[in-house]
């Protein structure tokens, strides 16, 4: 299934954070916190990967995420309209992981949303062949759907299978009352 992430994969060079991004998204339905994590290590991925190729980048005093984001030429370069989305990431990614705050799916939609403007503006600053992408929620509320529609058809199933089995234990019992009915008739026909 397609993910708001995808057009990642079509460089190499960003495959250190590509699939980190995918599987957040991915995983926003079946465990929200877990994406909010994901989407702080994609981002800290392409940080360090920002690091590592940027020439107007210098490593500050320590490679920790915080001091990567708040180095003064790293700031310049994002801008402050993206710093705050990735701050708002790193500290939702923070808080779930250290303080065992409990973050519901709005909040890690967020933290997609987010990730995916600055994944873009990176794809802008680097790729060798850039296309706009901007987040589209449509993607996660299809699967969301979708998910929605296999639960219900699932139910549907159940409550079909629990019917067929019911009428089945019915005839099953009749046959029953049956044998028990004819019993004098079977020895009856058996002489």
């Amino acid at each position: 299934m397609q993910t708001n992430f995808d057009y990642l994969k079509n460089e190499e060079k960003f495959s250190t954070f590509a699939d980190v991004a995918i599987s957040a998204e991915k995983i926003v339905l079946i465990d929200p916190e877990a994406c909010v994590i994901n989407c702080r290590r994609a981002m800290e991925f392409a940080v360090k990967w920002m690091y590592s190729i940027e020439k107007e980048l210098y490593m500050p005093y320590q490679d920790n995420l915080q001091s990567l984001m708040n180095a003064e030429d790293f700031r310049k370069i994002v801008g402050y309209d993206i710093w705050k989305r990735m701050d708002y990431i790193r500290r939702c990614g923070n808080n779930v992981a250290h303080n065992n705050k409990k973050l519901g799916r709005a909040e890690a939609m967020l933290c997609l949303e987010n990730l995916a403007i600055f994944l873009d503006f990176v794809a802008c600053c680097y790729s060798l062949s850039y296309e706009e992408h901007i987040f589209d929620r449509q993607l996660v509320e299809d699967r969301i759907n979708k998910a929605k529609q296999s639960k219900k058809e699932a139910a549907d199933t159940k409550e079909s299978l629990m019917e067929k089995i019911s009428e089945l234990e019915k005839k099953e019992l009749d046959l029953q009352t049956l044998i028990k009915e004819n019993s004098a008739l079977k020895e009856k026909l058996s002489a």
